[in-house]
C-alpha cells in the first residue's frame, strides 16, 4: 500500500452463537496475532430489526404494541454489543468501532462497507438448510453479492457427536 493508513474491516454482528463465534474467529486470526499493529481498523455493526419488521403485524393494536417491541430490540441490541466488547476486550482488542444501525441487515452490513470504506466484510453463518435460507434470505449470500469487497463468511463447525 502507497499510504501508511490501515485498511478497514466491518463484521456484522447479531444476537446468535454463529455471530458471535464469528467475530472471535476474526479476532484470533486477525487482530490478536497482531495486538501492537493490528492490520484493519474494526468496526463491528449490528444492524438493529425497526419495530414494524419485527412484528410484521399493522392495523388495530399494533400501534400500542411497536413502543414495546422497540424497546425490546433495543435492549437486545445493547446486549449484543456489550458482549461483542467484552469478546474484544477479552482478546486486548480496544479499538473497535462499535455501530447500531436500524434496518435489514443485508442493506446495514452493505451500506456499512460503503460508509467506512472496507476492504473486507466478515459475517457468520447461520447454517439454515434450503427451507428456512429461501424464505428468511441469507444475509451472507446477500452480502457476498452486493458488498463492494471482499466477504468473508465464518461457519462454526459442527459439533462432533
Amino acid at each position: 500500500m502507497a499510504t501508511s493508513e490501515k485498511q478497514t474491516m466491518v463484521v456484522g454482528i447479531d444476537d446468535s452463537e454463529h455471530s458471535m463465534y464469528a467475530l472471535e474467529w476474526t479476532l484470533d486470526h486477525f487482530f490478536v496475532p497482531f495486538a501492537s499493529n493490528p492490520p484493519f481498523k474494526l468496526f463491528i455493526v449490528h444492524a438493529k430489526p425497526t419495530a414494524t419488521s419485527a412484528v410484521g403485524l399493522a392495523g388495530p393494536g399494533a400501534a400500542e404494541v411497536l413502543p414495546y417491541v422497540d424497546a425490546d430490540l433495543k435492549k437486545i441490541a445493547s446486549r449484543v454489543v456489550e458482549k461483542a466488547k467484552d469478546l474484544c476486550i477479552s482478546k486486548s482488542v480496544h479499538d473497535a468501532v462499535f455501530e447500531v444501525v436500524e434496518g435489514d441487515p443485508r442493506n446495514v452490513l452493505c451500506e456499512a462497507v460503503e460508509k467506512h470504506h472496507a476492504s473486507l466484510l466478515a459475517v457468520g453463518s447461520h447454517g439454515y438448510g434450503a427451507i428456512k435460507r429461501a424464505v428468511l434470505g441469507s444475509v451472507s449470500d446477500y452480502c457476498s453479492h452486493h458488498a463492494h469487497c471482499s466477504v468473508m463468511i465464518v461457519k462454526k463447525p459442527k459439533a462432533k457427536h
